[in-house]
């Protein structure tokens, strides 16, 4: 589904992806864990699109990525992306005649079982709110890779706790899902296999019942172990 092969990509002599490769399949959602400037968002933007790479490949669905897969790919950024003069009606609304795949009768049927009114203001809404409406928007798509940046990163547990049962009882087999996070052991029911990056490299991608049962630990602690 997402395949990365020898991804480069430097700052000023700096290697901020040091040959990067990777590969993900349809049905998993896979975390992506890494220390601050591990290069996890630099990898990201890469894998979404929005940034040039020196050397390497990036393939969706066996495809070389080009300006056609961006239409494959649904992201999550790690900064607010709604119009908070909006109410969530029409920002349902903007966003099924942005993107082809948006189901919005899915997208209202998500912000009911949420409780949220859809004549709210988005300015009106506290950022377990906005958190909930953004994930909301991106499960309404029908992309084949979602790719989250830090989401659930400044919401209450509570809430916390609801957006993960969202994406599990939402989230299409037929896709694959990457999400990176510092919340290893908050969200860590959501994955199937990890990633941890740090220094632009891959230092494990394996499946999370491999690790439990490899070091009888809990993937926070496996994390930590990696990067002495």
């Amino acid at each position: 589904m997402l395949k990365i092969k020898n991804l480069n990509k430097a700052y000023k002599n700096k290697n901020i992806l040091d040959d990067i490769s990777l590969e993900t399949h349809s049905g998993k959602i896979v975390g992506l864990f890494g220390p601050n400037g591990a290069g996890k968002t630099t990898l990201i933007k890469c894998i979404v699109g929005l940034l040039s790479y020196d050397s390497g490949e990036v393939e969706i669905n066996n495809s070389a990525f080009n300006y056609r897969s961006k239409s494959l790919v649904a992201y999550y950024p790690d900064r607010e992306f709604l119009y908070d003069w909006m109410t969530i009606e029409q920002a349902l609304d903007y966003f099924s005649h942005v993107f082809k795949d948006f189901d919005i009768k899915k997208a209202f049927s998500l912000i009911g079982s949420l409780g949220l009114d859809p004549k709210l203001k988005i300015r009106s809404c506290s950022k377990g709110m906005l958190e909930q409406i953004s994930m909301s928007i991106l499960l309404s798509r029908n992309a084949m890779v979602y790719v989250l940046d830090e989401p659930l990163a400044a919401v209450d547990p509570l809430t916390r706790d609801k957006i993960i049962d969202l994406v599990l009882e939402n989230f299409r087999k037929d896709s694959t899902m990457l999400i990176s996070t510092h919340l290893i052991n908050d969200v860590e029911q959501l994955f199937d296999e990890v990633i941890f990056i740090n220094n632009g490299k891959i230092l494990l991608h394996e499946s999370v019942n491999n690790l439990k049962k490899t070091y009888s630990k809990s993937i926070e602690d496996i994390f930590k172990e990696k990067l002495k």
